[in-house]
């Protein structure tokens, strides 16, 4: 794990909140020449410090209906890999968007997309619960996202009251 410089910083923290921003633009706000940002930016690709670059998508705005699944999954630990083994098979599933490890009452949170609550319950019950080491799932479905990797989408509501003066 390489220790992170204050341009690392700088240039992490602009481009986790506009991975659009071109390089140009970035050596301007922060002070540094093309040339070492871009350099920075390719070290840190090779090294998996940025992991890609997505484009967050309020999906309540189109005509696509999708659906939301947070999977709470509890398992039996391998001899000898711990949770890593069954991580992997589990996100090896085209369906899984995100699975993390977590403290607490289960194991794993697998977060999933799918167009229909029949295919997230298809997911569970023909991929995930026959997994030898899964003792458990439990799955809520959102409802409405708010704020999503730290933005707001939902539009702030006017206040509409009127001014009264003396």
């Amino acid at each position: 794990m390489m220790e992170l410089t204050e341009l690392r910083k700088q240039i992490l923290g602009v481009i986790e909140k506009n991975s659009k921003i071109d390089i140009h633009e970035l050596s301007i706000l922060l002070g540094v020449s093309e040339l070492e940002i871009a350099n920075e930016i390719s070290r840190m690709e090779k090294e998996k410090v940025i992991c890609g670059y997505h484009t967050l998508i309020n999906w309540d705005n189109t005509s696509d209906e999708r659906v939301n699944a947070m999977i709470e999954v509890q398992v039996t630990p391998q001899r000898g890999d711990g949770f890593d083994r069954i991580a992997e098979r589990i996100y090896n599933f085209s369906e899984v968007k995100a699975i993390y490890l977590m403290s607490g009452g289960y194991d794993f949170l697998v977060l999933l997309e799918e167009k229909t609550m029949r295919a997230v319950s298809q997911f569970v019950s023909e991929k995930l619960s026959t997994i030898e080491a899964v003792r458990g799932t439990a799955t809520h479905f959102v409802l409405k996202k708010y704020k999503d990797h730290g933005t707001i989408l939902t539009e702030e509501k006017e206040d509409e009251r009127m001014v009264i003066t003396p």
